[in-house]
């Protein structure tokens, strides 16, 4: 035991100790309904894709720069996290002198990439999948358009979801719902213009949306 302690309070597993155990209560406290699983994701403008750097509605930055986007910051950097403090803790139980765990340092962080780029492989599209059905959610409600115009190529708006949160998202008119005429206007969509999303377009990751009188008129 006490060996074991060595190791993991000694260099350089302790650089990833105390990192591990804040991921080991943070985990505890998803599993007591305490924290949400997207803690350390990126915010409603990134889901929706509104915000630079976001893929998919999840984790981008310093992760995505790193191969590691594409799921939520607080699966990517537990994975990191806990492969790195395994693997040093294993090179320092088989190597003592300093200079060797230098070199386990690096093996360390170097297996903590490898093993985490290909654990999120095939989360990728498990959350992607996720956050496409929390999207969905938005279809049916009205939203407040926040671009100076709204066509088939460009717009944003602001939508407030059934829980109060409100996200600003990518909206799109049909480009047959805008003649020729009123295109610079769209159709009376433009900054503080009311519009209703009628559908989620899953790989543009935008909304469609019609103004509020028409879908008044549609009921």
């Amino acid at each position: 035991m006490g060996e074991f302690i060595d190791a993991a309070f000694g260099f350089p597993t302790a650089l990833f100790s105390f990192s591990l155990l804040v991921v080991a209560a943070y985990w505890t406290l998803v599993l007591l309904g305490g924290l949400d699983l997207d803690f350390l994701g990126a915010g409603a403008d990134a889901e929706t894709g509104a915000g630079a750097g976001a893929e998919d509605g999840t984790a981008g930055g310093p992760l995505a720069l790193l191969g590691l986007g594409g799921v939520p910051a607080t699966v990517g950097l537990s994975l990191l996290i806990g492969l790195a403090w395994f693997v040093s803790l294993a090179g320092s139980a088989l190597f003592e002198r300093a200079a060797a765990r230098t070199l386990v340092l690096a093996v360390a962080l170097a297996a903590a990439w490898t093993g985490t780029r290909l654990a999120v492989l095939p989360l990728r599209g498990v959350f992607r999948d996720r956050a496409a059905a929390s999207l969905r959610d938005f279809v049916g409600l009205p939203c407040v358009i926040r671009t100076g115009r709204v066509g088939p190529d460009f717009g944003q708006a602001e939508v407030t979801a059934a829980d109060g949160s409100s996200a600003i998202v990518q909206v799109r008119q049909p480009a047959a719902d805008v003649p020729v005429a009123g295109a610079a206007e769209g159709l009376g969509l433009t900054v503080g213009s009311t519009a209703l999303i009628f559908d989620f377009d899953p790989e543009g990751r935008f909304f469609w949306v019609m103004p509020h009188d028409t879908a008044a008129d549609l009921r």
